[in-house]
């Protein structure tokens, strides 16, 4: 990759935890949050960067921020070193945190945006310009005079995306975005972002226990696990890592015995209906000729593996 847009080099975060020991003694441990973590983001990419908890997500995106500072490796975001350049750095990103709001609990949306729009220096054309084309797009337009406390969560995470937004920066980095939303509200939050990613070319950078946001938004995906990266590549790549499998699923003519062909096996029968699975990096053509030339197939299809099922794989692992 040519010039990232966000390279990290063996990157690590350490934290020293205290704890009691009697009553005048404590002990402490060196926790590694993140331990020679290496990546390289392009412009323009969606990434998905998930992990089980404590994996070290959050502490690797409040480094990428300029929050904390690494206790060792490289890293660079938009060719700034985050932590000794955070002011420079806010102009260039923007941040949503699904459990947390950038926005003033007491005051109107309105009033929000006006705020952030003298925080950043947006000039004024510029910032109307920007909030007319969000409070479109996210449907805000019935809430700008609403306090943020009077509104609901899918409405708040819609009010902190223009939010992070207004000052149109380059990198998004999205931390939950769709945590406690209604399956309406998820679906357009994501058609926004793709929108977002085709026309203005933002980069983003999720993070998400909800795998549907990564099936649907992300191309690439990184998988964490320990404060180290154990999976880098396309989403497509990863359904064929370990022992995935995929399923094809025939429909005879007549109930017959189990299908016996080369490279599949049987796991499920229901009247003329047979299910086979196979690994997932093997071609489905092979298959599906062995069957067509043996049994008399009256529909076929293939199933995918369940991308959750495959990262936990790679957990166990």
């Amino acid at each position: 990759m040519s010039d990232p847009l966000i390279e990290v080099r063996d990157l690590g975060r350490d934290f020293t935890v205290r704890k009691r020991v009697g009553t005048f003694r404590r002990s402490s441990r060196v926790v590694h949050a993140v331990r020679d973590l290496s990546l390289q983001i392009g412009a323009g990419e969606m990434v998905g960067y998930i992990g089980p908890n404590g994996a070290g997500k959050s502490t690797t995106i409040k480094m990428l921020t300029g929050i904390l500072v690494p206790s060792r490796g490289h890293l660079r975001v938009a060719d700034l070193e985050p932590s000794r350049k955070r002011r420079e750095l806010a102009r260039r990103i923007g941040v949503v945190f699904g459990q947390r709001t950038s926005l003033w609990w007491d005051l109107p949306l309105r009033d929000s945006f006006e705020l952030l729009q003298r925080i950043y220096e947006i000039p004024t054309d510029r910032y109307r310009h920007n909030l007319a084309a969000y409070v479109d797009l996210l449907d805000l337009g019935t809430l700008l005079d609403t306090p943020v406390r009077q509104l609901s969560l899918g409405q708040r995470m819609r009010g902190d995306i223009a939010a992070a937004l207004l000052h149109d920066p380059g990198i998004l980095y999205l931390d939950e975005p769709t945590i406690g939303l209604d399956v309406v509200s998820k679906g357009r939050l994501r058609e926004f972002l793709r929108a977002l990613n085709a026309e203005r070319g933002t980069t983003l950078l999720l993070t998400t226990h909800d795998l549907q946001d990564i099936e649907a938004l992300c191309d690439r995906v990184i998988v964490i696990d320990h404060g180290t990266a154990v999976f880098d590549g396309p989403l497509t790549r990863l359904r064929t890592t370990g022992g995935a499998t995929r399923t094809l699923v025939v429909d005879l003519v007549d109930e017959v015995p189990p299908i016996a062909v080369d490279g599949a096996e049987v796991v499920k029968v229901e009247g003329p209906r047979q299910w086979l699975a196979f690994p997932a990096d093997a071609s489905a053509a092979a298959l599906v000729a062995q069957v067509a030339a043996a049994y008399d197939v009256a529909d076929l299809s293939i199933h995918e593996p369940d991308i959750e099922d495959v990262i936990w794989d790679l957990y166990s692992r």
